[in-house]
C-alpha cells in the first residue's frame, strides 16, 4: 500500500464571504496534495470551516439572523471558492457537524482526564475579531490611545467564570518538541518568533465561555461553551474519523504531515493545538507551515474589516483558474508576503504560459499535424536533442519535485519555465519549418523531441495547473494512468505511443493570451 500523506488547509472563518487570502492557501495546500498524489502518494487532504464563536454570533446578531442560517450560507461560499479553484479536497468539515462536536468533546474529556482542566475567574483582554486572550503586555496603543492587539484588532476587557487548561505545564515539554523536530514549524523565520514567546513564559489559557452560547457545550458544564480555538483545531482530526482513535482511518493518516495556515494564526497551531495534543496523549502534527500574507496595492494586509478584500471568483472569472493557481505559487515565495495585481496576473501568466509554454505545444503540434499528417516515427535523436531531453528531464524529474517537497513552489516552477525557455531556443535554433524541405528526416526528429519535452514539462507542472495541463496530455495521447511522476522515468513510452498508430490532430490553443481587464474586480 502507498505512503500515506494527510494535509489541511486552515480551518476558515466563514463570518464574511471568502477572500483572496483564503484561496490562495486553498491554492497552495492543494498544489501540494496534487503533487504527493503524483509522487504515489496516498493522499488525504482535509479543509472546511470553523463556525463557532462570539465573532460568528455578533456577525448573525446584527443582520438579524440566527447564527446557524449564517454559518450554512457562508459555509456554502467557502464550498464553493474551493471547487470552483479546482481545490481537491477529500473531505470539508463543519464545526457545526454533530460528529466535530463528538471529537471536541472527547479531546475535551482527555484533557481533563490527564488533570490539565481546572474552574476559574478569567479577567483579561479579549479581542473578538481575533478570537483571542492577549496579555497586557502584549497590547499596543491605536492611534487614538485605545488599546489594540499586536494585529492591530479592537480588545475588550473580559471578565466571567471560566474553565482553564493548564498550559504553563507544556512550556519545557515544548521547547523539547521544537529543539527536536526542527521541521515542526515552518519556515524558520516563524520557529524563531514561536520559540521567543515560549521562551518569555507560558500563562494558563481560558478554554471555556459563558457570556453566549454559540458553540460546543462543555461536557457535564451548564453554560459553558468550548473556546472557539479547541474545537476548531480538532476539525483537523475531525477529518480522519476521531474519535474513533482506534478506526482505520485515523491510524492510517493521524498525525498530520503538514497543517497549512496563514502566519497570523501560527501561535494557535503550534503552541496552543501541540499542548492540547500533549495533554490528550494523542501524537503530534509533523509540521506546521505558517505562509504570508497575500497583500493588497499599497502593502496592505486583506481583511473584510479594512474593506479591501478581493472576490476570488471574479478573479477566476476574469483570469482564468489555472492562471491564477500558476500565479500566486510562481510570483510569491512561498512563506513570505506577497502581492497581487491584474497586471501582474496578465504579464505573467502571458509571457509564460500563453507566449512560452502555450505557444511552444500549438507551434509543435500544428507542425505534426501539417507537416507530417500527424504521424509520429521512432527516430534517432542526435547530440542536441540529447541535451535537450536531459535538461527537461533534470528539471521535471529532480529540480521541480525536490523543490516542491520542500514547498518552495516558486523556485521549482522557475526550473520548469527554464526548461520552458530552453525549448523554445532550440526550436529557433532548429528552424523546423526551413527543414521540411532541406532535410524532412531531421525535421521529424526536431518536432519529435518537442513533443517528447511537451510531455515531460505537462506532467510535471500539472499539480499547479491541473485542467490546462491535461488537456495538453490529451492531445498527446498520453493516457490518464500514466501522468504522474513515476511516469516520467518511463522511456519507452513514445515508442508504444507510436506502434499504437495514434495521430496528433489540429491542436486547440492552450493558454490564449489574457487582455488587461477594463477595472480592477471589487
Amino acid at each position: 500500500m502507498s505512503e500515506p500523506f494527510y494535509i489541511t488547509t486552515a480551518i476558515n472563518y466563514p463570518n464574511g464571504r471568502p477572500h483572496i487570502g483564503h484561496a490562495y492557501e486553498g491554492i497552495a495546500t492543494d498544489v501540494m496534495a496534487r503533487f504527493q498524489r503524483q509522487m504515489g502518494r496516498d493522499v488525504r487532504f482535509v479543509t472546511g470551516t470553523d463556525e463557532h464563536g462570539l465573532k460568528m454570533d455578533q456577525t448573525a446578531r446584527k443582520m438579524g439572523r440566527a447564527t446557524i442560517d449564517l454559518a450554512d450560507e457562508m459555509s456554502g461560499h467557502f464550498r464553493d471558492m474551493a471547487d470552483k479553484l479546482n481545490i481537491s479536497y477529500d473531505e470539508f468539515v463543519r464545526t457545526t457537524e454533530p460528529r466535530h462536536h463528538a471529537a471536541s468533546i472527547e479531546l475535551w474529556r482527555r484533557m481533563e482526564q490527564a488533570g490539565d482542566l481546572y474552574l476559574d475567574r478569567y479577567e483579561g483582554w479579549y479581542s473578538v475579531r481575533d478570537e483571542a486572550f492577549y496579555d497586557e503586555s502584549e497590547l499596543v496603543d491605536g492611534e487614538g490611545g485605545e488599546k489594540l492587539s499586536p494585529q492591530g484588532t479592537p480588545v475588550e476587557w473580559t471578565a466571567e467564570e471560566t474553565w482553564f487548561f493548564r498550559l504553563s505545564n507544556y512550556q519545557d515539554k515544548l521547547l523539547a518538541h521544537y529543539r527536536d523536530n526542527p521541521d515542526f514549524i515552518r519556515p524558520e523565520s516563524r520557529r524563531n518568533e514561536v520559540m521567543r514567546f515560549v521562551e518569555s513564559g507560558l500563562k494558563d489559557l481560558s478554554v471555556s465561555r459563558t457570556s453566549f452560547d454559540w458553540g460546543v457545550p462543555v461536557p457535564n458544564s451548564d453554560g459553558h461553551v468550548m473556546y472557539v480555538w479547541v474545537d476548531a483545531l480538532t476539525t483537523y482530526m475531525t477529518g480522519v474519523g476521531f474519535p474513533d482513535a482506534e478506526g482505520e482511518m485515523y491510524q492510517r493518516y493521524w498525525p498530520a504531515d503538514i497543517h497549512m495556515i496563514g502566519k497570523d494564526i501560527t501561535r494557535f497551531h503550534t503552541v496552543y493545538w501541540p499542548a492540547f495534543l500533549m495533554s490528550a496523549g494523542l501524537p503530534l502534527p509533523k509540521q506546521v507551515f505558517s505562509h504570508g500574507f497575500l497583500l493588497a496595492r499599497g502593502g496592505e494586509k486583506m481583511s473584510k474589516s479594512a474593506g479591501n478584500v478581493v472576490d476570488p471568483m471574479e478573479l477566476a472569472d476574469r483570469f482564468g483558474v489555472d492562471n491564477l493557481r500558476y500565479f500566486f505559487l510562481r510570483e510569491i515565495a512561498f512563506g513570505q508576503d506577497g502581492s497581487y495585481s491584474p497586471e501582474a496576473i496578465v504579464n505573467r501568466a502571458n509571457a509564460e504560459l500563453a507566449n512560452s509554454f502555450g505557444n511552444l505545444a500549438q507551434r509543435t503540434l500544428s507542425m505534426i499535424n501539417k507537416n507530417m499528417d500527424g504521424k509520429l516515427e521512432i527516430f534517432s535523436p542526435n547530440e542536441q536533442d540529447i541535451a535537450l531531453f536531459n535538461l527537461v528531464r533534470d528539471a521535471c524529474r529532480t529540480q521541480l519535485p525536490r523543490e516542491f517537497e520542500k514547498l518552495n513552489f516558486s523556485i521549482g516552477i522557475e526550473a520548469w519555465i527554464r526548461a520552458v525557455y530552453a525549448c523554445n531556443q532550440y526550436v529557433d535554433e532548429q528552424a523546423p519549418w526551413g527543414l521540411k524541405k532541406t532535410d524532412p528526416e531531421r525535421m521529424k526528429a526536431v518536432l519529435q523531441t518537442l513533443f517528447i519535452a511537451l510531455r515531460d514539462l505537462a506532467i510535471a507542472i500539472r499539480p499547479v495547473v491541473p485542467e490546462k495541463a491535461d488537456a495538453l496530455l490529451d492531445q498527446l495521447g498520453i493516457a490518464e494512468g500514466a501522468r504522474a511522476y513515476a511516469d516520467l522515468a518511463d522511456d519507452g513510452w513514445f515508442d508504444a505511443l507510436v506502434t499504437s498508430g495514434f495521430t496528433v490532430d489540429k491542436p486547440t490553443p492552450i493558454f490564449p493570451r489574457l487582455e488587461m481587464p477594463e477595472e480592477e474586480p471589487a
